[in-house]
This record gives C-alpha cells, sequence and structure tokens, in this order.
C-alpha cells in the first residue's frame, strides 16, 4: 500500500457549530486534532489543567512539562494510552510533517516516549476516568468522553464531567465559580452599548 505524499501541513479549525457547543457546556471541555494539539478549550477546562490552552500540546506537555505530570497521578498510564492512540490517529500516513516534527521532538527529549514509541503498540482512547492532583482542590476525578466532530479530519470534542451529587461535582464546582467571569445584568449591558 503506498503512503500518501503531503505538501504543507494544513491547521484545521474546529468549525463554527462544534466552538458554539464547546461555549454553551458547561463541563470542563477542549477540542483536539489528531496530534493532540489543543484547537479549542474552555475556561472551567483550563481551571482543571492550565495547559489545555489553544495552541498546546498535550503529548509536549505530558512528556516534558513537570507541572503538567504532577497533575496526573496515573501519569505512567495516561502517556501509554497517549502514545498508543498517537499511532491509530495517525495509521499509514506518517509522512504527516506535523507527526514528523512532534514525534521527532519527543524522541530525543523523553526517555519514557522512546521507551513507548519503541513498543509499536496500536489503540484508541475511550470514554474513561481520569484524576487529577489538582493544585487548588485536591483529588479531583472526573470521567471523561471523547467524541469525534462530524465533517472533520479527526477532530475529538473532549468532555469532563462529574459523577453526580459527588465530592468532585462539588469540586468542579468551586473551581468554575473562581474561574467564570461574574454574570453582567442586562440593564448594564444597555448602558455600554
Amino acid at each position: 500500500m503506498r503512503r500518501q505524499r503531503r505538501g504543507r501541513p494544513r491547521k484545521l479549525a474546529p468549525p463554527r457549530a462544534a466552538l458554539k457547543l464547546l461555549d454553551s457546556l458547561t463541563q470542563p471541555v477542549f477540542i483536539e486534532n489528531r496530534h493532540f494539539d489543543v484547537l479549542a478549550s474552555n475556561s472551567l477546562m483550563r481551571a482543571v489543567d492550565p495547559r489545555l490552552f489553544v495552541g498546546g500540546n498535550q503529548l509536549r506537555d505530558m512528556f516534558l512539562d513537570p507541572a503538567g505530570q504532577a497533575l496526573y497521578p496515573e501519569w505512567a498510564c495516561a502517556t501509554e494510552c497517549l502514545v498508543a492512540n498517537l499511532r491509530q490517529a495517525v495509521g499509514i500516513d506518517v509522512d504527516d510533517p506535523r507527526f514528523i516534527e512532534l514525534t521527532g521532538e519527543l524522541t530525543l527529549a523523553s526517555a519514557r516516549f522512546r521507551k513507548l514509541w519503541a513498543r509499536h503498540e496500536v489503540r484508541g482512547q475511550t470514554g474513561g476516568v481520569m484524576r487529577f492532583d489538582h493544585p487548588q482542590v485536591g483529588e479531583l476525578t472526573l470521567n471523561r468522553e471523547r467524541m469525534s466532530v462530524a465533517g472533520t479530519d479527526g477532530l475529538m470534542l473532549v468532555v469532563f464531567h462529574p459523577d453526580v451529587d459527588s465530592i468532585d461535582a462539588d469540586k468542579l464546582a468551586l473551581l468554575a465559580s473562581v474561574t467564570t467571569p461574574a454574570p453582567v445584568a442586562a440593564h448594564e449591558i444597555r448602558k455600554h452599548a
């Protein structure tokens, strides 16, 4: 089977409808591409993990940033999953310039990445439970759901949510209260319009 040849890498912006959905959700949420670049995130997601900002890359954070590693008590398991999912997401498109750049950088900079990459493990990420050791609220356990964004080349909407009526729901509400700007009254909007 012949591999695809690519020209310059293209940046994929999330569709407007996906961005509207992201903005409407009250849970931590972000949109990623197949290289784990963060293309959009809401303020609550950035309160849970400050590295999930537009332009960030989860692989770099998990392998190269000690603060990013400290946030995830199950870091070893998370890195295994990320590397196996990267192989699946890229598939046979190994000439993809972004893929080459990212794997080259991580191979040179991280012994852990080199070890996992050498396994040649291929597996997709699924929904699951993520645990955080959050500097403000302590242990935080959230459910993670990954959903394909229709009409895109591998974009995923990733939503975190706590179990209902749990201590984690209370902790997430506390984070939301300190990160969400206070609503502006309608009469204040009209006054400035």
